[in-house]
């Protein structure tokens, strides 16, 4: 009984690895979502807002407080002016987002050149939407860009570059200078970039998130989205937004009024409490994550696993090869009975094969839970 919109598109591989791994009772150091709650302060908002009678629908595009505390952010940290009442749109969460816009702008036959490895909500929707995925892919060891595959990747029929940086899942930070690059090639040919940039604050070692709108001639082309699920720990919230010219914003509204058509009333003046009087958080978060992240990097290196460290996001990288495995969902699927470990096994996130042998493991974990899951495998026979 299956639309053929979604021939070809599995259940998603979160949904299986962390079901093995409650029946299992496993570690779970795969789905990335944190053991810790963000602010207690926007909590209460939450709470306060609840009980004070905010429980009825938002408007649709977002409360007023909360598209100009997302316009404020975006000045503040990047010098974009919006016009909050044109140019924002809160959805529900990121991935709603993402579904909007490829649903507001992709015809069929759209061709959307994409990142690859990529989340696996983007080759979902490219196809619900009808459009036609171009991936370019992001190579271990170093998951660099490379420009020429990108230029090559651009055909007449391409109308949009859909962008991921900080990258899931490999935890690339695209430079100044690659950014610029897609820039060039964006302008050259006339495309739409729709830009993911929902861990744009956890960035470490010093690097800098760069939103491709703030380059030359790129706002006008430029759809970026992002949320507070990840920069505040709030993923459960779901409360994202979308930003840019009106006539974007426009095309991801004429599409989630279908869907949601209005998003977490409650927890929005929340949100916007966190953007405005938390703005401290994602800076302490980070820093956080990068000692975690140097624990699990470390950890997995000593087990034997080839460890490729990230630059953001929540997740690091590993290649199982030096182990005997070249198949990371079987690896994967044998992993809770023989260590009790839950991870995410990377080959669903691409069109290639450049990515069998590769697993994703989460530190946005409590460090004790990181340290038990460290423990487990160095007790397991991990070997093919």
């Amino acid at each position: 009984m299956l639309a053929h919109r979604l021939d070809g598109i599995p259940p998603t591989i979160f949904s299986e690895m962390s079901a093995l791994a409650v029946r299992t009772q496993s570690v779970n150091l795969g789905q990335g979502f944190p053991d810790a709650d963000g602010p207690p302060e926007v909590i209460a908002r939450a709470v306060r807002a609840l009980e004070g009678g905010l429980n009825q629908y938002a408007p649709g595009t977002g409360t007023p407080a909360l598209r100009q505390a997302i316009a404020r952010h975006q000045l503040r940290h990047y010098g974009i002016d919006l016009d909050p009442d044109t140019q924002v749109v809160v959805t529900t969460g990121c991935t709603e987002a993402i579904a909007a816009a490829l649903l507001g702008l992709v015809d069929p036959g759209d061709e959307v050149v994409v990142l690859e490895p990529y989340y696996d909500s983007y080759t979902a929707m490219i196809q619900m939407a009808g459009g036609v995925r171009r991936p370019v892919t992001l190579r271990a060891p170093t998951f660099r860009l490379d420009v020429n595959e990108l230029r090559a990747a651009v055909t007449p029929r391409s109308r949009f570059l859909l962008l991921n940086s900080p990258h899931n899942p490999t935890g690339t930070v695209l430079t100044r200078e690659e950014l610029q690059a897609v820039a060039d090639i964006a302008v050259e040919h006339d495309l739409v970039v729709i830009t993911d940039e929902v861990y744009e604050h956890l960035v470490y070692d010093g690097r800098e998130h760069v939103p491709i709108a703030t380059l030359p001639g790129m706002f006008e082309r430029t759809l970026s989205l992002s949320s507070a699920g990840k920069s505040y720990s709030f993923t459960g919230w779901k409360v994202g937004w979308a930003t840019g010219p009106a006539e974007l914003v426009g095309a991801v509204l004429a599409a989630k009024q279908w869907l949601t058509f209005t998003s977490g009333s409650p927890l929005q003046p929340a949100v916007a409490f966190a953007l405005d009087e938390e703005p401290d958080f994602p800076t302490t978060l980070a820093a956080d994550l990068q000692v975690r992240r140097d624990l699990l990097c470390g950890g997995l290196a000593e087990v034997g696993l080839d460890v490729l460290v990230p630059e953001g996001t929540y997740f690091a990288t590993t290649d199982i090869s030096a182990l005997g495995w070249t198949d990371g969902l079987a690896f994967c699927r044998a992993l809770p009975e023989r260590a009790g470990v839950v991870a995410i096994p990377t080959q669903g996130f691409y069109d290639s094969d450049a990515g069998q042998q590769l697993v994703r493991w989460a530190f946005c974990k409590d460090s004790a839970v990181i340290e038990e899951g460290l423990t487990r495998l160095a007790k397991a026979d991990l070997s093919a």
